[in-house]
């Protein structure tokens, strides 16, 4: 049985990690944790209680942190005094910050991956062999939709599309972010030619889809060494 830890476990995706974690055989939650000054700080939570201490990462074999980067990059050091894998998927990061996801990895295993989908994660491998094989002539921009507090603009996963894209074409493209209602992620894809248009979308339903992502990329990252991972590593098996 893996031991998780999960930060952020009262906010929407920390939640649902949790729920599902309970259900789950394969899994115990043994660190619950959130941010100082909250009133939900010291309640009970199933069997465990709320925490607001880092320190209780040593009770852990595998911490998921979905939270902000500010948090993350926190929670980054208790990580590597603590030598437990992480499974990180907190999007909106600088590049410093992400110099110093690359150096704790040399430490401990680090799952990074701006999606945990399964489906976005087949599509981040099978679009650029799409643009390769449309070619020049066709046009692309990406259009992301998220609900409107969602903070990064464009998103973790839209950057990860272009990014891809761009490596297999050698150009930029636009990306369009709408952030409206309480939508909970939609990606679309636009090739356009002169006489045909593709769209290939993507469409989350549920934050479980994530949740449930993020807990097979935990039960993949537990026993593996020290090194930087995405979903990617988890799908080849």
């Amino acid at each position: 049985m893996i031991k998780l830890g999960i930060a952020g476990v009262c906010g929407k995706m920390g939640s649902r990690i949790f729920s599902l974690a309970r259900s789950n055989k394969d899994f115990e939650v043994t660190l619950a944790l959130e941010r100082k000054g909250i009133p939900e700080i010291g309640k009970e939570l199933g069997k465990i209680k709320i925490s607001s201490g880092p320190d209780g990462l040593f009770l852990v074999d595998v911490f998921i942190d979905f939270t902000v980067p500010e948090a993350s990059m926190a929670n980054l050091d208790y990580v590597a005094r603590y030598k437990k894998a992480l499974v990180l998927g907190t999007t909106g990061f600088n590049e410093l910050e992400i110099e110093k996801i690359r150096e704790i990895s040399k430490v401990v295993p680090v799952l990074f991956t701006p999606n945990m989908s399964v489906g976005m994660n087949v599509l981040f491998r099978v679009l650029p062999d799409i643009a390769k094989r449309l070619g020049p002539d066709y046009a692309i921009e990406i259009v992301e939709a998220h609900h409107k507090a969602k903070k990064d603009a464009p998103s973790g996963t839209a950057k990860k599309i272009s990014q891809v894209l761009v490596e297999a074409t050698g150009k930029e493209m636009p990306v369009h972010s709408l952030r409206l209602g309480d939508i909970v992620g939609d990606h679309t894809v636009i090739f356009c030619g002169n006489s045909e248009r593709i769209e290939i979308k993507h469409q989350a339903h549920s934050r479980d889809l994530f949740a449930l992502g993020a807990l097979k990329a935990a039960k993949w990252v537990a026993d593996k060494p020290a090194g930087l991972y995405s979903m990617q590593d988890v799908l080849k098996q």
